[in-house]
């Protein structure tokens, strides 16, 4: 018999929708709203968001790290976000395909970070410089609230799943 995995409309099916719904709209803020301005030598002023400097790196045909970035920051993300409410609303049998999707939204949850850190590394490699500064913008902050919240979900409703399956 297949059930959906949560009762969206118990206390614990409403509160996981109304997260993933929270980290899918930080998630857009983020990747739109402005990471860090940069300031080289006093009068050259650059604001950075995700969005831009995947759009840069299009435009610079740096293609490597274009898709690098966008399958990384935009769809990987996205396509987590949209299975675990489908996980969660939709029938769900164990060995079904959305169970194997769970399984490996979980195994590859490591990676949700590498954003976080390509950012943290950015930063420290811009404020070695003598002549740089660096400001950071809440977009990063929600960015990273939004990888971080996505990471916490995906496990619960893998511990979920199981939990029920067993």
């Amino acid at each position: 018999m297949s059930t959906s995995l949560i009762k969206r409309f118990t206390a614990q099916g409403i509160i996981i929708n109304v997260l993933l719904l929270c980290s899918l709209v930080a998630l857009v803020v983020g990747v739109i709203a402005p990471l860090l301005t940069l300031q080289k030598l006093y009068f050259i002023e650059n604001t950075i968001s995700l969005i831009s400097t995947i759009q840069t790196l299009y435009n610079d045909n740096d293609w490597l790290l274009f898709i690098l970035i966008t399958v990384f920051s935009l769809c990987i993300p996205v396509i987590k976000i949209v299975s675990l409410l489908l996980i969660t609303n939709v029938d769900f049998k164990k060995g079904s395909f959305l169970d194997k999707t769970l399984t490996v939204i979980e195994t590859l949850g490591k990676w949700s970070m590498l954003d976080v850190f390509v950012v943290a590394l950015l930063l420290v490699s811009v404020k070695l410089g003598a002549l740089a500064k660096v400001e950071v913008h809440y977009g990063l902050y929600v960015f990273a609230f939004s990888v971080i919240l996505t990471m916490g979900l995906s496990f619960w409703i893998y511990h979920l799943a199981h939990k029920k399956n067993q």
